[in-house]
């Protein structure tokens, strides 16, 4: 495509190192409906004949359709997908085939491709998000009145709802959706017509192009259009959290089912046994699920340190900008895939999750806030309710088990009606504050995400819609 300009064909080995069909090659369908709206525009404004436009048409079809069926293999020598398309298009319809890339660069073609490629990608994400959070909700309705411990530093703290926790990670989804969605407006700006950096001196309708491909709007400059990456980088930072998330969460199941706590039990059609241990139930599923958590930060890292000084515009590193965002890609979609079904068929052993209270003074707090109510000073009451719980260690006793002769004597402000506070269910059922863990409260919250669910589904709906040619 340069030859015009060289001496020398280009080195087989620097063909080999340069190429990026094992990047791009799954773009080819983009590629050719980008190439498509660039046709119908050229046509529509005159640079080319309306019956060459209608040729580039078709003969792009047939290569879609080459491809899509298996009979197309590209070749290395010409370097990538935008080329061998191309190169295959002109073999099929002629001369006019050459006419297809005026006006436009690899710079912006790429650009406009890739922003193609991640809209779907992005609204899969979307949707397996979805699922995801529609998984959390079953199992926080299954689970609103099971009590289980909830914990600060690994250390029991309070008890709270089942569904209150399941709720705890449907919210964090619920940003990463969000971020998705802020992913999806920032790739939806076309860049076809920048050209290499400058625009053209053609008379290209950049408005008409965008319209076809179902963007919003043409990029606003040139020079920034085929310059960033900040799209890119959008969806790979929202990638990154939807991982943040789901190794906390697997790490939380993972301890939770373990024989210590026990009070968890993970589906054995989604855990591994061991080659030599017969007793062994492994949560491998989600020990993979936390373990690739490393490699998407990495690739974070990896975009962002590819951009961080290149000149401006355009530079062949930007080739790179791919790789680690495909990556993340598939790890996000393969886990957006199991984890769902897993989480769906978890259950909670309520006698045990019972039972791990003992001795574990969770009703602390709320006996503390119990003397608030009668006028203690919070740290007041803090410093008393902690020694009470210093003397039930001492005593072999739990807070549960003791009368109110010796309630009295250790904090002397207790009265009658203490006592029928101490229970678990009470404690939970108390907290009513809005987003608390009373059963209420966690019904409440069932509710807005039943709600927050319709809209989402609504707003990622938008995306596939606006792009069909």
């Amino acid at each position: 495509m340069w030859h015009g300009r060289f001496r020398e064909d280009t080195a087989e080995v620097v063909q080999e190192f340069t190429q990026s069909l094992d990047m791009d090659w799954r773009l080819a369908k983009y590629d050719i409906y980008g190439s498509i709206a660039h046709a119908r525009m050229l046509g529509e404004v005159g640079i080319i004949t309306k019956e060459e436009s209608k040729l580039l048409e078709e003969g792009l079809r047939q290569v879609l359709k080459e491809i899509q069926e298996g009979t197309f293999s590209p070749k290395l020598s010409l370097e990538d997908v935008h080329m061998n398309i191309e190169a295959r298009l002109t073999e099929l319809i002629g001369p006019v085939g050459a006419k297809l890339h005026t006006g436009r660069s690899r710079n912006d073609q790429s650009a406009t491709t890739v922003r193609l490629f991640l809209r779907k990608e992005m609204v899969d994400v979307g949707d397996g998000l979805l699922t995801l959070m529609d998984a959390l909700i079953d199992r926080a309705t299954a689970h609103r009145t099971v009590i289980v411990p909830g914990y600060t530093h690994l250390q029991q703290a309070q008890p709270i709802s089942m569904g209150h926790y399941w709720l705890s990670h449907f919210w964090a989804f619920s940003r990463d959706f969000r971020r998705v969605l802020f992913a999806l407006d920032s790739i939806d700006e076309c860049p076809l017509g920048a050209g290499a950096l400058a625009g053209s001196t053609l008379p290209l309708d950049r408005e008409h192009t965008a319209r076809l491909l179902g963007f919003k709007k043409p990029t606003d400059n040139s020079l920034d259009s085929v310059g960033h990456r900040d799209h890119m980088l959008d969806c790979q930072y929202a990638l990154a959290v939807v991982m943040l998330h789901v190794s906390r969460l697997s790490e939380d199941l993972v301890i939770y089912g373990s024989r210590e706590f026990g009070w968890l039990d993970l589906p054995d059609s989604f855990c591994t046994g061991s080659s030599m241990m017969p007793q062994k139930k492994n949560p491998d599923v989600l020990e993979l699920a936390r373990g690739r958590t490393g490699g998407v930060y990495g690739d974070l890292i990896n975009l962002a340190v590819t951009m961080k000084a290149l000149p401006s515009t355009y530079n062949r590193d930007m080739q790179e900008d791919k790789r680690p965002l495909w990556n993340s890609l598939q790890v996000v979609k393969d886990v957006l895939e199991v984890l769902p079904l897993l989480i769906s068929r978890v259950e909670i052993d309520q006698e045990k999750a019972l039972e791990s209270f003992r001795e574990g003074f969770a009703l602390a707090t709320d006996v503390a806030e119990y003397l608030v109510l009668k006028g203690v000073p919070f740290r007041e009451a803090h410093a008393k309710v902690g020694k009470a719980v210093r003397w039930c260690i001492d005593n072999y006793k739990d807070l549960e088990e003791l009368s109110l002769e010796e309630w009295k004597e250790l904090i002397p402000e207790v009265e009658e009606d203490l006592l029928e506070l101490m229970s678990l269910e009470q404690s939970v059922n108390r907290r009513e504050t809005y987003g608390g863990t009373s059963f209420k409260q966690v019904a409440l919250q069932i509710e807005r995400g039943v709600k927050l669910l319709e809209e989402y589904r609504e707003r990622l709906a938008l995306y596939p819609a606006k792009f069909s040619l």
